[in-house]
């Protein structure tokens, strides 16, 4: 009796050694898919805004797809030829699959890299060549429609300036709103363009100051430049550049000087910097496309048949309808909830495609061609033709232009 005991102990152990072993044979012969590796090149690093935005992005995707993708980053990259051409390279050797070049001026050479390596997919923010010949199956561009987030601060900006006159507080013969821009660009123009109209939505004599730094990131250059734009008056600073200069200079001379102005952000929360002045920020959300382009080469599928945007060929935008722009640092202190409740009720008209910014009894001229001229009258449709900003015109006798 005792012995069968053993029988069936041993008989029961070999049959599972048995199962293990066929088991253990059976997943060494289907083969681990391993990780598409994403490549990453960046003209700065996560101290600039800029660069920040895109670097929390690259981290939320890897948490959507964990071990499925493997990333790898350059950082510091200038944008000329020989430093783009050698990072990219480089992530090419490496056997990325797919590569997000993050600075317009990037554009160029990587679109001749795409060229050379036909088998990888590259992907370049803010820029405008996808459509150029020759165009290429693997050369991507994408942007998010920022101009709405811009519109979206300069209707906050025009209701803290509303409340100001209406407490007294500033002079209505004199209503005026300055703008620390980086380079005469087509995005910045288009940008503190759609800035001053949400203002003049609500503020209809309002005038603007645009100053030029002639920089993305240089902390001290911006600061003066919104002293300067405070000392010639102007109640609210706005920014389309990269540092906490401009905020630190409305903090300083609202608490030290006890001026009345006010700041409005790019790309990140400045109210820690600035928590008496600082009214809002924008900032487009870079995380929907990545995340869209990188499930699409998993796929094995074209980058626009996933993206799904309005535009044609390899070029792709949104907005607040897809979560590619975000207002963001909204100062409750400042910001009233009636300012609030307009931000949620301007976000659902873009969403609806409702809201058309680029209109109005205006006068654009382009500061390169004169003889360019668009009367707003008939509205220009920023981003239908291309996810780069194209409106490049300076409205006469509201938007004064100062070096």
């Amino acid at each position: 009796m005792r012995f069968k005991k053993y029988l069936v102990a041993l008989i029961t152990t070999l049959f599972s050694i048995c199962v293990i072993l066929i088991i253990n044979k059976f997943l060494i012969k289907v083969p681990q898919k391993e990780a598409v590796k994403i490549g990453f090149v960046y003209i700065s690093d996560e101290a600039t805004a800029y660069t920040n935005n895109f670097c929390r992005s690259q981290l939320e995707i890897e948490d959507i797809f964990e071990n499925k993708i493997q990333t790898v980053s350059k950082y510091n990259i200038p944008d000329t030829e020989n430093e783009v051409k050698s990072a990219v390279t480089d992530l090419v050797n490496q056997d990325c699959k797919l590569i997000f070049s993050t600075s317009y001026g990037y554009g160029q050479f990587v679109k001749e890299l795409a060229q050379k390596y036909p088998d990888v997919q590259f992907c370049q923010a803010t820029c405008d060549n996808a459509n150029q010949a020759p165009v290429l199956p693997n050369y991507h561009t994408f942007m998010g429609r920022i101009f709405e987030g811009r519109y979206v601060c300069g209707v906050v900006a025009g209701l803290k300036l509303l409340e100001l006159l209406q407490a007294g507080k500033i002079n209505s013969s004199n209503v005026e709103v300055g703008y620390v821009a980086a380079y005469p660009y087509p995005e910045v123009i288009s940008g503190f363009t759609a800035f001053y109209l949400g203002v003049q939505s609500i503020i209809p004599e309002a005038k603007m100051i645009v100053r030029y730094t002639n920089t993305w990131g240089d902390y001290l250059t911006e600061k003066k430049c919104a002293q300067q734009l405070i000392d010639e008056g102007c109640v609210i600073i706005a920014q389309h550049s990269d540092t906490f200069g401009p905020a630190v200079a409305c903090e300083e001379a609202c608490v030290k000087d006890k001026k009345v102005v006010y700041h409005v952000g790019y790309n990140q929360t400045m109210s820690d910097v600035a928590p008496t002045t600082s009214l809002i920020s924008c900032r487009i959300n870079w995380t929907p496309y990545l995340e869209q382009a990188v499930r699409a080469v998993i796929s094995g599928k074209r980058i626009e048949s996933v993206v799904k945007s309005k535009l044609k060929g390899n070029d792709s935008a949104f907005g607040f309808d897809k979560d590619w722009v975000e207002m963001l640092g909204t100062n409750r202190i400042i910001v009233s909830p009636e300012m609030s409740s307009e931000i949620e009720k301007l976000e659902k008209q873009f969403s609806s495609g409702k809201l058309t910014v680029f209109k109005g009894n205006f006068i654009g001229v382009n500061p390169f061609d004169e003889n360019d001229v668009w009367n707003l009258n008939t509205p220009f449709y920023e981003n239908k033709e291309q996810s780069s900003p194209s409106f490049n015109y300076i409205l006469q006798d509201c938007i004064i232009v100062r070096e």
